[in-house]
């Protein structure tokens, strides 16, 4: 433990801010998103960060000498995206040598990216799909079956990872990994069979028999690792992403945080990181935050990676557990009143509204003893969250981390609720009147997709990708309502609220320049909007059609 902790703390180094020359954004749409809400023509950049908003003619008639000026050309323009929930330190250590399908419109199209990448990798090395996509964005609506992954990628051995419920091995990865019957699993693991008793190459199981599963499979150099998390921040940067919130997770070990940590200490990054750490021992929770924290306190490093308290596993006791025990919900107390006594901020993985009251009541318990207000605790997922729960989190002064996950759902699954209860899921509109602290997110990579248009579609749509409608009229937040989450909300939980998410004088000059007007353009097109400019304090990290090299 005490070499991992040292590691954290070394791999802090005051990388300065990035003071790159004053540039003059001019002719766009540019929606501040400040207290007034205005839309202004231009705005100049200096050291880093916003000098000031107005209409072309009156900052041109104040423009420092030295100063690069892009037209944006009528574009819009709107303060970075944050996302305040994805696994992106995770993801990105991997990321370079997996095949992507997300976005992927039909099974031909995934199958034909898999194809790409086997012919140009060496026949032994694994061709591995993650996560984030779901047979219901296929065209086909159907999941691949062993003969169509075996014939595009040839001899690799190959695995399909669905969410967390299900793996699709080619006969090579099965062989690869030494499984031929369900002991060779991990716990709970089965091998799937047709009706005929015939494998069909699926594996299912549990969470942790799928995460079990994934770690059998060739771990990545730190060279490999640090050009995977490059190549991941910069496609979140392609979509206006300038900034993640990185909750951890139960499958991110201490030492996975290096490449991420030798990044910022090259001033390689390019998008600001907040983290959270989880506990690496079931048990012993306590005191190993304890030792993880004592000489790494709350937001230690600097404007790029940043330290910002523990979760969303906080105790095991409590992670994916819908009936804990009361010596569970005790020890969960108990990091959380230490937590809060030693002034970290708190973040909690709960999936849904029927269990959610066993976590609330601890969280009372810790109020009552230390004023939660001050910290920006939150509680990550409720995706069918009631509005007497929302009420009851914004009593206790503890914010809600939101994602599209329901923009996955199943038809089954959405069938176990009535009408009512669907206009409710999630009640967005309630959150905004209440005031409640939201921020807008995805939970990539494992999951769902990273595209922040595409939840940020379904915030205003409702429909799941099958496009059944699951919000109702009156719990649809406006436009400008989820930029807002997706910008300040997500900002606030890490207390920089007037540092980004926002543009005016001052406020760091994190941005994106957008393919299309998100506040004028049909629904069924926002999931389609890219970037074509990023900027993230002040430097340039994503550029392509009229802004790109020519």
């Amino acid at each position: 433990m005490k070499r991992v902790v040292l590691f954290l703390i070394l791999g802090f180094s005051a990388l300065a801010p990035a003071q790159g020359e004053s540039l003059f954004l001019s002719h766009g749409r540019i929606l501040t998103l400040d207290d007034s809400s205005r839309i202004v023509e231009a705005l100049l950049v200096e050291d880093g960060r916003i000098a000031a908003l107005g209409s072309d003619a009156e900052l041109r008639a104040h423009l420092p000498a030295a100063v690069r000026e892009i037209d944006l050309g009528g574009r819009t323009l709107i303060p970075g995206l944050i996302d305040s929930h994805i696994h992106a330190i995770r993801a990105g250590l991997t990321f370079a040598h997996e095949v992507n399908w997300i976005g992927a419109p039909s099974l031909v199209e995934a199958l034909a990216r898999m194809r790409a990448v086997a012919e140009r990798m060496p026949a032994d090395q694994w061709i591995i799909v993650p996560g984030g996509w779901n047979a219901q964005q296929f065209a086909e609506r159907r999941l691949p079956t062993q003969a169509e992954i075996e014939q595009a990628a040839g001899e690799h051995p190959v695995y399909v990872q669905m969410s967390y419920v299900g793996v699709l091995l080619s006969r090579s990865g099965f062989a690869a990994l030494g499984v031929t019957r369900d002991e060779d699993l991990p716990a709970n693991g089965r091998i799937e069979q047709d009706p005929s008793g015939r494998r069909t190459g699926w594996v299912h199981g549990d969470l942790a028999t799928i995460v079990a599963l994934y770690e059998r499979l060739p771990k990545v150099t730190r060279a490999q690792a640090m050009a995977g998390t490059q190549a991941f921040f910069r496609t979140l940067n392609s979509y206006g992403v300038t900034g993640v919130s990185d909750p951890g997770g139960h499958n991110l070990s201490l030492d996975q945080y290096g490449a991420v940590q030798q990044l910022a200490r090259e001033g390689a990054l390019t998008l600001r990181v907040r983290y959270s750490l989880c506990p690496p021992r079931a048990g012993s929770e306590l005191a190993d935050f304890q030792a993880i924290t004592r000489d790494l306190p709350m937001g230690a490093g600097d404007d790029w990676l940043r330290f910002n308290g523990i979760g969303e596993c906080v105790t095991w006791g409590l992670y994916n557990n819908d009936r804990p025990d009361a010596a569970q919900l005790a020890q969960f107390e108990a990091v959380a009143l230490w937590a809060a006594h030693a002034g970290l901020g708190l973040t909690v993985h709960w999936n849904n509204e029927a269990s959610v009251h066993y976590l609330l009541e601890a969280l009372d318990h810790v109020a009552a003893r230390v004023p939660l207000a001050p910290l920006r605790w939150s509680i990550a997922h409720v995706h069918d969250a009631q509005p007497e729960t929302l009420a009851r989190m914004k009593a206790l002064d503890v914010g809600w981390l939101m994602q599209n996950r329901l923009y996955f759902a199943a038809p089954a699954f959405l069938a176990a609720y009535d009408e009512s209860r669907l206009a409710l899921m999630p009640p967005l509109a309630t959150a905004m009147r209440l005031g409640l602290p939201t921020g807008g997110g995805t939970d990539a990579d494992r999951v769902m997709s990273y595209n922040p248009f595409t939840a940020l579609q379904w915030m205003l749509d409702g429909r799941t990708i099958a496009g059944q409608p699951t919000r109702g009229e009156g719990e649809k937040p406006t436009r400008e309502q989820a930029l807002r989450i997706w910008t300040q909300g997500s900002a606030w939980f890490t207390h920089e609220e007037d540092r980004r998410g926002v543009l005016k004088p001052g406020a760091w000059a994190d941005l994106a320049v957008l393919s299309e007007d998100v506040m004028t353009i049909p629904l069924e097109r926002f999931g389609n909007v890219r970037s074509l400019l990023t900027m993230v304090g002040g430097r340039i990290v994503f550029a392509e059609g009229p802004f790109g090299v020519r």
